[in-house]
């Protein structure tokens, strides 16, 4: 796992943050519900390879 997979993970939490703090003041609860959700699927869509790599590893570890 490199590092620059935490920086873009850190990126998208931090644009997500300030674009749900701009939403949520400007009385657009529900399209700042959708960007948090938008962005937990991107960072999702980038970990889950690397969660399914773990879990195969450790199959193989424990199939020993």
């Amino acid at each position: 796992m490199s590092i620059g997979i935490l920086f873009k993970i850190a990126a998208v939490g931090i644009l997500v943050t300030l674009l749900n703090q701009v939403l949520k003041h400007s009385g657009k609860e529900e399209h700042a519900y959708l960007v948090s959700l938008c962005g937990f699927i991107i960072v999702l869509t980038w970990v889950l390879p690397f969660i399914v790599e773990l879990f195969e590893n450790m199959e193989s570890l424990f199939s020993m």
